[in-house]
């Protein structure tokens, strides 16, 4: 094999705590890179400083750093390590990129004989630098638009003057279009180019002559060593230039490219990677095309590295970008690697889709009050959805399906908007509910030539969605009994959910989907096989489709379904959708060690996730993958095709836990805490008259459904009150209310977003101290993993809080409440597996705030603070193959570990930034410290009181 002897050990750098414009796809390309490598028997050191990720897991790499993502700590790794031999700084992202350039300025890797691999120095240069990049492109002939660099006031002025408006504002050396805006007026120029300036590294910004309306087109690269290279994927942004393409909903395969120009354009991007650099690895190459018959390419930017992009064409290709760039950064050539997914071709080859994915992005405006929610080239998502399908419908079906946003698809569920000049200004001014206000603008009979002209969306996509109104307006004309097999299979081919159509035919959910039963109109299985079944796939992932009968030459019908079951007894785990502030990266981690750990008991794991940034949703995580929404249709049609015995629903985040209702309405088994003791936690009343028979202090409390109710029950509980929705996460729309005004005006508010919600309504304990305790429970003995002690007082969410484990300034006296309270909890909720439960300690009493029995948050941060998988002995006490005194408990921390939650709110400027009951942060890092004496612990604890806002 001509991979590189020399390479024995390999340093990889991972990107940190999750921010808006770099989540987890480079968990999900760093765990991928740790694997290839360890294949091949090189020593892996890795540092990072994200304790959520499964990438931060011991047992991906032979010596893994839970430290700050500095050229101090990469010193004192090399010290340790000096027979490192390498680095491979793609898979971290930007951030890996930059702290990689800013240890070669210091010379840190040429003092330790480091070499650099999967890109070089002069590769990053040129593609951060844009006047460098601007200048390599006019030599090689790629087109640009017409652009200049400014490094000062004044002289960002002069090139305004000359170009004219609008105009694009890019800094560089920044992640996910920060400090990126688009300038329409001259009024605005000014402070926009300040931000730049201010936010660029190098106090430098390009300034563009915007290209708005123009198409937006990229493509995933992958080049060896003797210079081969392949294009994995074509991916189109519908939305055209002018929207980051991290905000921009994206489809695979390009769509609406004429063959020369997509020709063209392959040309072009392999031209661009090879003149950026000598260097084996992935690319990311963006484009804009001109949106008339001339079709007109310009190069946008190149990324030497893989991407966000990268995941997502990973995921829809079934082509593990990360882990093929990573055996080319140490020597190998395409064509002597496999093709991972059928093992019997080679990596040299260029994936072929025969379905279409739709990506969606995930927003969470709800957390920042205030924020502008305009999208424009500066990302503002907090993850993505991917749907697959057949065609472009049913896969743009299927992706709003996964968004969890309480929307059942596009239209037909009476949540549509209805107000013309509403519906011209959310299309006017990018919104991101733009991908449901088409639909509603074709509803109210808005031409699509007058869409197209507003938004600059491709006719083709338009007409799409034209197609899928005038199906649901020929539908409607039916009733439950009246509609045909062959409309009813076009609405499931197409997309539509049974709850749609049961909005359209006024009936309820069920009878559609008895119906369906009855026409058999029934959903079958295919898999992702990057060949269009060319050759036999061995990989278990599929997506759902509804397919025509075919019919053999003896007259037999049927339907082909790649998804055969087996006789081996499953367990279903279910992901948790896609990443959101209070629901992140964690749960992904939790998902992949529960499936490890069915797997080591002897199951066939099945898992259904529909987010392409996570390890869960990586072909061969479990044994079977379906690339679905966590949604009730299309769980249960893969539980009723599978027949496992179970499906593990605390794992998933609120995700999961929603669906445990359903579940166990149709009898399908809970693995673990049965659905009656997740909804007596989840019900506050019930679960306070536990904690009053048990004698286990709370909060005074109220219930209230209108804010009549709440205005008398303030009277009896006394202000400061705590108020907050039931069945939410991450704190959503908890308040602290000081008097009457307040109250009245956040309950009004509260029942207009989420009508028919029970209220509760605590007794806020000021100033008190809050802690939590996560703890394993197999019905007859409790073990607590960790109790962590918020440095910040009680009301400020859990999830934004600097926590310290174990804790600091608890007595003895209060820590043996804790312990005893958590205990006799979890015993009486009859929790099997995971349990959190948060308290308020004032006066030395300790009092209950609320008792989650599922994966918490916290428990990837207490495992690796503690070097123990408790995840995975939790799944095994759920499945009831163990006891909890069957394991061998032996937690190692010297001196404590601070989980350290990291906020994006440079992304959103005019944001009120104080903390309080509601969840802002994005992602968190880990810190661990010898003593309290320690300054770091000491800034931390002075600045406690400075965010509660109440």
């Amino acid at each position: 094999m001509p991979k590189r002897e020399d390479l024995k050990s390999i340093l990889i750098i991972g990107s940190g705590p999750i921010v808006i414009g770099q989540a987890c796809e480079f968990d999900y390309a760093g765990s991928q890179s740790l694997r290839s490598l360890r294949e091949d028997g090189i020593e892996t050191i890795l540092i990072n400083s994200n304790p959520a990720t499964i990438m931060t897991d011991p047992s991906m790499a032979d010596h893994v750093y839970l430290k700050p993502l500095t050229t101090k700590s990469i010193i004192e790794i090399l010290k340790e390590h000096p027979q490192i031999d390498a680095v491979l700084p793609t898979m971290g992202g930007q951030t890996a990129l930059n702290l990689c350039i800013e240890a070669d300025e210091k010379g840190i890797w040429k003092d330790f004989e480091v070499d650099m691999i999967g890109v070089d120095i002069d590769a990053i240069n040129i593609t951060e630098d844009r006047e460098k990049f601007r200048e390599l492109m006019l030599k090689i002939g790629v087109g640009m638009a017409p652009q200049a660099t400014a490094t000062s006031f004044l002289k960002g002025k002069e090139i305004a003057q000359e170009f004219g408006f609008p105009l694009v504002i890019r800094a560089s050396y920044t992640l996910g279009g920060a400090g990126a805006s688009i300038v329409y007026k001259p009024e605005d120029f000014d402070e926009l180019l300040s931000r730049g300036l201010e936010i660029s590294p190098i106090h430098e910004v390009m300034i563009d002559k915007a290209m708005m309306g123009w198409k937006e087109f990229e493509l995933e690269l992958l080049r060896d060593k003797n210079d081969n290279v392949v294009i994995i994927c074509a991916i189109e942004n519908m939305d055209p230039m002018g929207i980051h393409t991290g905000d921009s909903i994206t489809v695979a395969p390009a769509m609406t490219l004429s063959d020369k120009t997509y020709q063209k354009m392959r040309d072009m991007a392999i031209h661009m990677m090879r003149s950026i650099g000598d260097f084996e690895g992935g690319c990311n190459v963006q484009f804009a095309v001109s949106p008339d018959e001339n079709e007109d390419i310009i190069a946008i930017e190149i990324n030497p590295r893989v991407s966000r992009s990268s995941a997502l064409a990973s995921k829809a290709t079934g082509y593990p970008i990360a882990k093929v760039a990573t055996k080319l950064a140490i020597g190998y050539t395409l064509d002597e690697l496999e093709n991972q997914i059928t093992k019997s071709t080679s990596a040299l080859f260029e994936p072929t889709l025969d379905y279409v994915i739709v990506k969606i992005p995930r927003w969470n405006f709800d957390k920042f009050e205030g924020s502008d929610r305009t999208l424009g080239l500066q990302m503002k998502a907090v993850g993505e959805v991917m749907g697959i399908g057949r065609s472009f419908q049913e896969a743009l079906h299927k992706a709003t399906q996964s968004l969890e946003i309480k929307r059942n698809g596009l239209g037909a569920d009476g949540k549509g908007y209805k107000n013309y000049d509403q519906i011209i200004s959310k299309l006017t001014i990018p919104s991101w509910d733009r991908v449901f206000v088409i639909y509603d603008a074709i509803q109210m009979g808005i031409p699509l030539s007058r869409i197209h002209d507003i938004t600059k969306i491709d006719m083709w996509f338009l007409k799409q969605y034209e197609e899928l109104y005038q199906l649901e307006k020929e539908i409607s004309q039916y009733t439950i009994a009246s509609l045909t097999r062959e409309l009813l299979l076009e609405a499931k081919q197409k997309g539509f959910a049974d709850r749609q159509i049961a909005h359209m035919l006024d009936c309820y959910e069920s009878e559609v989907y008895n119906k369906r039963t009855e026409l058999s109109v029934n959903r079958v299985y295919k898999l992702v096989d990057t060949c269009a079944a060319e050759f036999e796939a061995l990989t278990p992932y599929y997506y759902s489709t509804f397919e025509a009968e075919v019919e053999t030459p003896d007259g037999e019908r049927y339907v082909a379904n790649d998804s055969v079951v087996t006789d081996k007894k499953k367990i279903v785990v279910l992901g948790s959708g896609p990443n959101r502030i209070g629901q992140g990266i964690e749960f992904d981690y939790c998902c992949v060690h529960g499936v490890l750990a069915a797997a080591e008991c002897g199951y066939e794991t099945i898992m259904i996730n529909c987010n392409p940034e996570t390890v869960s949703t990586d072909f061969d995580t479990a044994d079977k993958l379906y690339f679905e929404p966590v949604f009730w249709e299309h769980i249960y049609d893969i539980i009723r095709h599978e027949k496992p015995e179970g499906v593990i629903v605390q794992l998933g985040g609120q995700t999961a836990l929603k669906l445990a209702e359903k579940l166990s309405k149709y009898g399908i088994k809970i693995i673990g805490t049965s659905f009656e003791s997740l909804d007596l936690a989840e019900d506050r009343g019930s679960f306070s008259k536990l904690l009053k028979e048990n004698d286990i202090p709370y909060p005074k409390f109220g219930v209230a459904e209108t804010a009549d109710e709440a205005l008398h029950l303030a009277d009896e509980l006394g202000f400061p009150l705590l108020v907050r929705p039931s069945y939410v996460l991450g704190g959503q729309g908890m308040k602290i209310v000081i008097n009457k005004e307040d109250l009245e005006a956040h309950v009004v508010d509260l029942l207009r977003k989420i009508p028919n919600n029970k209220l509760l309504l605590d007794h806020y304990l000021d100033g008190a101290i809050e802690a939590e305790a996560d703890a394993i429970c197999d019905g007859k003995d409790v073990y607590i993993i960790g109790i962590m002690e918020h440095i910040e007082p009680c009301g400020i969410h859990s999830g934004d809080s600097n926590a310290t484990l174990p804790p600091f300034n608890l007595g003895e006296f209060v820590m043996q409440q804790i312990k005893d309270h958590t205990k006799k909890i979890a015993l009486e909720l009859n929790t099997v597996g995971l349990i959190n439960i948060q308290f308020a300690i004032k006066d030395d009493k300790v009092y209950i705030i609320e008792a989650n029995p599922r994966a918490s948050r916290t428990v990837p941060f207490i495992a690796k603070a503690y070097k123990e998988p408790y995840v995975n002995y939790a799944t095994k006490v759920m499945l009831g193959e163990k006891k909890v005194k069957d394991f061998d408990f032996n937690p190692e921390l010297e001196g404590f570990a601070i989980k350290q939650p990291v906020f994006s709110f440079n992304k959103f400027p005019n944001v009120n930034k104080n903390l309080g009951p509601e969840m802002k942060s994005t992602g968190e890092s880990i810190l661990f410290i010898d003593s309290l004496k320690d300054d770091e612990f000491y800034n931390l604890y002075a600045r406690r009181k400075m965010y509660l806002s109440k």
